[in-house]
């Protein structure tokens, strides 16, 4: 099982993907990652997929939840070559794609930190946060991107890892709302006042 305690009272199956939904700065992002430390707390493998942030950024939010550096922690950028900074290394804990558009690339970088995780440090429980689903949207139709999520999604519940993907629900219609929800397993939405609601397989 993985344990959402602290920052949901909750426990889901191996191979659960959840959907964080919600307007912009309502914390979706925050709470995906205290998800994820949770997880290395306990343990499990993080690996964050950023298509709004650099990798120095990710990790720098993340190193005020927890001690990252002998933890399996790593950053599949999507930011920074699209911003035309192409003299950057790759190395075990960040890996580079060239564009949000470039989802093939995204899912081999993922499968590559994965095997990593798996074959050099034993590392059998992961947890993926895909921040954020309304960046790839901007870039790629629905039936492109829906299309890339049955496959991440899958890949996700193949390994028994978890899967918790952010996308700010108000810039998008019904329509693609609906249409992606049907890959997930649970939501949680977040609301501008208020805890979180909370919609899980087994809760």
């Amino acid at each position: 099982m993985y344990d959402l305690s602290p920052a949901l009272d909750a426990e889901v199956q191996p191979g659960t993907n959840i959907l964080l939904a919600g307007p912009p700065l309502t914390g979706k992002r925050a709470l995906g990652f205290d998800i994820l430390a949770a997880g290395v707390d306990a343990g499990d493998g993080a690996v964050v997929v950023s298509t709004k942030d650099s990798a120095q950024r990710v990790l720098s939010d993340l190193e005020r939840r927890f001690d990252y550096e002998n933890q399996p922690v790593a950053v599949v950028d999507c930011v920074t070559r699209q911003q035309g900074i192409n003299d950057v290394t790759e190395d075990e804990r960040i890996k580079y794609v060239s564009s949000p558009v470039d989802m093939t690339g995204i899912g081999i970088k993922l499968s590559e930190i994965l095997e990593e995780f798996y074959q050099t440090r034993e590392i059998k429980h992961n947890r993926v946060m895909l921040h954020s689903l309304s960046t790839l949207l901007m870039y790629s139709d629905l039936q492109t991107v829906f299309r890339f999520l049955h496959v991440f999604t899958g890949r996700i519940q193949s390994v028994d890892g978890l899967g918790l993907f952010a996308i700010d629900s108000t810039a998008h219609d019904d329509k693609t709302m609906n249409t992606l929800k049907q890959l997930f397993d649970g939501i949680v939405t977040t609301h501008e006042e208020g805890e979180p609601t909370v919609r899980l397989p087994g809760n």
